[in-house]
């Protein structure tokens, strides 16, 4: 029986190494779906007081073939803050929708995102309007939506460029909401053997 689990593993790993080679082979043109990562350092302004993050954005992409020479995918992204300032610190993770369009070697996208965020309320908390609570952190929902620009550096690495403007509830404005505008620059990751156009 063990030696029946032994061959059945084996197999399983020699044909997902084969599609992957299979997979590897297909011309960017025609694969049906395109994966890449990516990373970079983000400067955030938050919406609150005047409050600003440097922080650190990585997510990743599954794009699907061309319709019209547009590239549709969906992203997910996280942003953490290795600063937080001195009025609040903002992580979120995100996941959406986004489409590209192909310039030569410059890719300029649109993109609308979704998610939650955590908003941190550093110096000890800050107050509501009203004066009569502190609050420490809340959590919100946030609705973003923005651009960019990825360069072709090689076939496997670009330079991106990325800007969101980005909604979130708190209890501790007026108007219950900040809109935070966080700035990304940074490098993509596509793995295969994606063509330059």
């Amino acid at each position: 029986m063990k030696n029946g689990y032994r061959i059945l593993t084996m197999l399983c790993f020699a044909l997902m190494g084969s599609s992957l080679v299979y997979a590897q082979a297909i011309p960017a043109a025609v694969r049906p779906l395109n994966f890449s990562v990516f990373g970079g350092a983000t400067g955030d302004y938050t919406g609150l007081a005047g409050g600003r993050n440097l922080g650190i954005t990585a997510g990743a992409d599954m794009g699907f073939r061309p319709y019209h020479l547009f590239y549709f995918s969906v992203e997910a992204r996280g942003t953490y803050p290795v600063d937080q300032g001195s009025i609040d610190g903002q992580e979120n993770f995100l996941f959406g929708g986004r489409v590209q369009r192909y310039y030569n070697r410059f890719r300029p996208y649109a993109d609308f995102l979704y998610g939650r965020a955590k908003i941190n309320y550093v110096n000890g908390g800050y107050p509501n309007p009203g004066g009569t609570l502190l609050f420490i952190s809340s959590i919100s929902n946030v609705f973003a939506f923005g651009g960019g620009l990825d360069y072709v550096l090689t076939p496997h690495f670009d330079l991106k460029v990325d800007a969101q403007f980005e909604h979130l509830s708190t209890p501790v404005t007026t108007s219950g909401a900040i809109y935070s505008k966080p700035i990304t620059v940074g490098v993509v990751y596509h793995f295969g053997d994606p063509a330059l156009p």
